[in-house]
């Protein structure tokens, strides 16, 4: 915390009047309440973060076909499929994401989902839930 005064002091050198150390325990004092509410700040957000129900999280050993699948398709399908699945984006941002129209993601997403169900198929793993659709799809 001196150094952020010492900080400030420095950038504010033509500005600091006679008084100077009247003045240095102002910006002390700012600095300290500026520091712990930074840290309530910081708690009051690990506390939301915690409180929340975690994002679904299959068993390991349920994922791994799910994975191993993913892992086996092209960069642009799994990026497609994970825009959508994972990162919860709808049809439009993850076109904008991916630097093509909506329609040319819509065909993107519905091949490369039926990659990825080859992919399952072929690892003998029945898809246990559809994939997840996007409000936007037409189909």
């Amino acid at each position: 915390m001196v150094a952020g005064v010492l900080l400030i002091a420095w950038r504010r050198l033509d500005e600091i009047p006679e008084d100077s150390i009247a003045w240095l325990y102002g910006v002390a004092r700012k600095v300290v309440l500026g520091s712990r509410r930074g840290t309530r700040r910081r708690a009051a957000l690990a506390g939301r973060l915690f409180s929340q129900p975690a994002p679904f999280a299959p068993a390991a050993q349920d994922a791994r076909p799910v994975f191993t699948a993913l892992a086996a398709l092209r960069e642009p399908d799994r990026e497609a499929i994970l825009l959508v699945a994972w990162e919860g984006f709808d049809v439009r941002r993850a076109a904008q994401a991916m630097s093509c129209s909506p329609a040319a993601f819509r065909v993107r997403l519905h091949r490369a989902r039926r990659r990825l169900r080859e992919q399952l198929a072929d690892h003998d793993e029945p898809a246990r839930a559809p994939l997840p659709a996007t409000a936007e799809e037409g189909t």
